[in-house]
């Protein structure tokens, strides 16, 4: 192994063992960051009350902060390398705009958080299903063709969303479903994450499982052939698990911006390859990166803001200087 090849393989490692202190750090902090001052000593005591906050809300929170900024990253660096292109996200076939249309129509049609995760869930694997449906019609398999899908199913999308949010109550409906697009994690609570939480756990073991196949995937269709993949099938079955990664977060908290971009990305920035463990530092990242947002989220204001206004807040300088900074892209 040569010199620079070993200097490369230690930086990355100290890259993850960093960037993971610091996500377990930001964890523990948000455990105990909201409205209700939380006590340790309460707990030890045997306070049912602040037992019961800590199990079911704040536990849930920091978690799902945790796993699904990290789903958001490796999800984020898929399609990033899947497309080859370092500006794709989760919504370039459609993801989030169908989450935001079965979101609306669970708002406006029934009621509870947990109904809404369904119909969102629901609504972001329709979309993407739609998607594919449509690139399967040309036979030719090139990558342009889902991206052309995923575009007309993004436009129908959000002409579904248009027609809901006109038919909705203006005062308690339509609050809602904006409250809702611009992602939040103040509904999650330990009765709804389960089924979530199950389903993105095992798409991200299957993604890490197949990370040979995506890697050779940002290599020249030519050369990918050759060495055994059949591009358009795993291009597809990689697209779609990790769209119901996707879906399985953002059917939960909303969408949240800029993670799924901005993660995996810098990730290569900082690490200057493109190996499996860029990819688990892409979703360390993510997971810092939301978890960091939403404890900013409960505590500058009085009320609780939209989780996404300080994704973009701390992506994007941090984006813009990792660019200055950077080289070519990988």
């Amino acid at each position: 192994m040569k010199p620079s090849t070993i200097s490369n393989t230690v930086k990355t490692n100290l890259l993850i063992i960093s960037g993971a202190t610091i996500l377990v750090a930001l964890f523990f902090v948000s455990l105990f960051v909201g409205k209700f001052p939380l006590s340790i000593n309460e707990m030890l005591g045997g306070n049912q009350l602040h037992i019961q906050v800590f199990l079911t809300l704040r536990l849930s929170r920091a978690f799902v902060g945790v796993l699904g900024g990290f789903a958001l990253g490796l999800a984020g660096f898929v399609y990033q390398t899947v497309f080859r292109n370092p500006l794709a996200s989760p919504d370039i076939i459609g993801v989030a705009s169908g989450a935001s249309a079965g979101a609306a129509a669970g708002i406006l049609f029934f009621s509870g958080t947990f109904i809404v995760t369904i119909c969102s869930f629901g609504g972001a694997v329709a979309a993407v299903l739609l998607a594919l449906a449509l690139a399967s019609i040309d036979r030719t398999g090139k990558k342009s063709t889902v991206v052309l899908a995923g575009i007309a199913v993004h436009s129908l999308m959000q002409t579904i969303l248009m027609f809901l949010k006109l038919s909705a109550d203006p005062e308690r409906q339509l609050a809602s479903i904006e409250y809702w697009i611009m992602g939040s994690l103040n509904g999650i609570n330990s009765h709804i994450i389960a089924p979530n939480t199950v389903i993105c756990c095992v798409c991200l073991i299957a993604l890490v499982l197949l990370h040979r196949q995506i890697i050779l995937l940002s290599a020249d269709e030519g050369e990918a052939r050759m060495l055994g993949i059949n591009v358009s099938v795993w291009r597809l079955i990689l697209l779609m698990i990790s769209t119901v990664t996707v879906a399985c977060i953002v059917s939960m908290t909303g969408l949240i911006s800029f993670v799924g971009l901005l993660a995996p990305h810098c990730a290569r920035k900082l690490t200057g390859n493109n190996s499996i463990k860029t990819m688990v530092l892409g979703g360390i990242i993510g997971g810092a990166l939301l978890c960091g947002a939403d404890i900013l989220a409960r505590s500058v204001a009085s009320t609780e803001l939209p989780v996404s206004i300080f994704t973009s807040l701390i992506g994007a300088p941090f984006l813009i200087v990792l660019l200055v900074r950077g080289k070519d892209n990988v």
